[in-house]
């Protein structure tokens, strides 16, 4: 089982139990905070190489998030050299594109057959095998070193392989369970981290006042320091803003985790029966002129003005979900984000490529 899709029971209940309180908890999100520096390192001195030039930042922020997450999942990034485990960006490129891709069957049960004919069903059962081949090789280095790990050392592997053998649980974790939730981190981690960012360099790109006063928030902040650190974030409510904005535009899940009705109801006239699959459309509520002034317009001090958090129970904004089926890592997301944006718009001015139409 896992967080995002299994349903509600003593089983989903214990696997958010512990992505919330130990794979999650802010404790532990605090811990990596060298992993992300270093990663973030990493792409600063890859923009460096190319200042000046052209850049392809959907694979630099790709990259960025999936290395993060390796990191912290599994111990380390992994190379080429490394086989299967090496192939495991590809491999999750293609898992994004076939769970963002229009499933037919999803919609209309009785037309699963095309699934088959267009070949999406192989592709899938080929994906997910190749992600079980890695998690299986990962899993098998991991349990090989059980017991020489510090607890404050333990990447997310080594702590399911903890809890695993714990003899409270409600319900056992099989490796079956352990792969799952492992998965989850990445598919929901990896995308929305990415596209979070390029979306929001490119929105400043688009508008060079609102860069330039994010920059000089940055800049302020962190004047006679060599670098941006964590401990500046709290203290840039204009970048938060900007962030927060682009979210409203251009949220990392347009639409978010399906829904099902728990009772018949009467909707705006029309009869919703029990189990009906329900899909929220956060990208139109982000854009409704009945929530927002100029709902079109790219300004970050809306957010300035407003009270509205990225998690909590304003439903004009969702960019992580809401409720119990809201995401468990929002705020490990968020500190990849911010890190990353404070330390782009500190070291570097951006604008859009030769040719391109801001508007």
């Amino acid at each position: 089982s896992d967080v995002t899709f299994s349903p509600s029971g003593p089983s989903w209940r214990q696997a958010r139990k512990v992505c919330v309180s130990e794979l999650l908890s802010p404790r532990r999100v605090s811990s990596f905070r060298l992993v992300r520096d270093e990663e973030v390192d990493r792409v600063l001195n890859s923009l460096t190489a190319h200042s000046g030039r052209e850049v392809d930042l959907s694979r630099l922020f790709f990259n960025l998030a999936n290395d993060v997450l390796c990191r912290v999942a599994f111990g380390r990034r992994f190379a080429e050299k490394d086989g299967n485990k090496g192939n495991l960006v590809n491999v999750l490129t293609e898992t994004q594109e076939l769970f963002a891709g229009f499933c037919l069957g999803d919609f209309f049960p009785e037309w699963g057959w095309v699934n088959s004919v267009s070949g999406y069903k192989r592709r899938l059962v080929k994906n997910l095998g190749q992600l079980r081949a890695v998690c299986d090789e990962i899993i098998a280095e991991h349990e090989g070193k059980i017991g020489n790990a510090n607890i404050e050392d333990e990447d997310f592997v080594d702590v399911l392989l903890r809890i695993q053998r714990r003899k409270d649980l409600e319900v056992p974790i099989t490796d079956d369970n352990l792969k799952a939730l492992v998965l989850d981190m990445f598919v929901a981690g990896t995308d929305t981290t990415s596209a979070t960012l390029e979306w929001t360099i490119t929105e400043l790109a688009r508008h060079p006042k609102v860069m330039a006063k994010a920059q000089q928030e940055v800049r302020n902040i962190v004047a006679g320091q060599r670098e941006v650190n964590e401990t500046n974030l709290r203290n840039l409510p204009y970048m938060r803003a900007v962030i927060k904005e682009s979210m409203r535009l251009h949220p990392p899940v347009p639409l978010l985790v399906p829904r099902e009705s728990m009772e018949k109801c009467i909707l705006e006239g029309y009869e919703i029966p029990a189990k009906t699959r329900v899909l929220v459309n956060a990208y139109a509520i982000g854009r409704d002129p009945s929530s927002w002034d100029n709902p079109l317009e790219f300004d970050p001090e809306r957010f300035m003005a407003s009270e509205i958090e990225f998690k909590d129970q304003d439903f004009r904004f969702l960019p992580f979900g809401g409720g119990r089926r809201g995401c468990p890592g929002y705020t490990f997301g968020l500190a990849t984000i911010e890190i990353a944006l404070a330390r782009l718009l500190y070291h570097f001015d951006w604008e859009l490529p030769r040719g391109v139409d801001a508007g």
